[in-house]
């Protein structure tokens, strides 16, 4: 009896992972960490540090002992409200959602989100509930509340992320959103400070602290996965009961 050759099944160009796609991810990952943040020359590849921002304006001018004071304000301003301040606050959100969707979509062209749901999935399943292309706008997200509310939009839009998803990783991002620009940027210097005889005022690690955090974001999602757990179940529960009442 002839024996069968059987050709071993080819994935579909479209869903191979390619070293190209490994290295999009990997440029991709630093470009929304924050690794390369600062004034040098590497700065170039750092979102926040590339993404700039807004020149400072003269708030008010006054005069004391020692001279004239200058106040500097942003374009915004201070003391505004209503919808018209809502108008100013969205124009200065503009820009970086506008970029940091731009460059989802260049690292995208290139894989990066096909290796990051390869790659992330075993990770972030389990851990948070979502799939692994979600791994981009999580990295963007603990360094800009604006660029991962971005990505994570452009996720939704593209079909990647249903509504369960979608809500996990918005409780993720909203407890200590931002928390490496945030943390790193105003709660740092808690740890600089000295007590009166010399000591450390904060005795704890700065690592131990992050790690808090970063500890407090995953029970964050996981509380929202309990919840819309024990929604499911009592919508099943309900239509279960109405079946059996017809």
């Amino acid at each position: 009896m002839a024996s069968e050759n059987k050709t071993p099944e080819v994935a579909p160009a479209s869903e191979r992972v390619s070293i190209g796609c490994y290295i999009s991810l990997i440029i991709a990952i630093i470009f929304f960490s924050g690794l390369c943040a600062g004034n040098q020359w590497y700065g170039i590849f750092d979102f926040t540090t590339v993404n700039g921002s807004f020149g400072k304006l003269v708030s008010s001018v006054t005069q004391n002992a020692d001279g004239l004071k200058v106040t500097m304000d942003t374009f915004r301003g201070k003391g505004g409200s209503g919808a018209i301040d809502g108008f100013v606050f969205a124009l200065t959100l503009a820009p970086t959602v506008m970029f940091a969707l731009a460059m989802i979509t260049v690292f995208d062209h290139y894989g990066a989100l096909k290796a990051a749901r390869k790659l992330l999935t075993p990770i972030l399943r389990p851990i948070l509930g979502i799939p692994g292309a979600a791994g981009l706008a999580l990295i963007a997200a603990l360094q800009s509340a604006d660029g991962g509310a971005a990505l994570t939009r452009q996720l939704k839009d593209d079909h990647i992320l249903n509504d369960k998803e979608i809500n996990n990783f918005a409780a993720f991002q909203m407890t200590a959103n931002a928390a490496i620009t945030n943390f790193f940027s105003s709660g740092a210097v808690l740890f600089t400070l000295l007590a009166p005889d010399g000591s450390h005022a904060v005795t704890v690690s700065i690592g131990t602290c992050f790690g808090v955090i970063l500890v407090g974001k995953v029970v964050g999602a996981n509380i929202m996965r309990l919840f819309q757990l024990r929604q499911t179940k009592k919508l099943v529960k309900e239509a279960e009961t109405a079946i059996k009442e017809k």
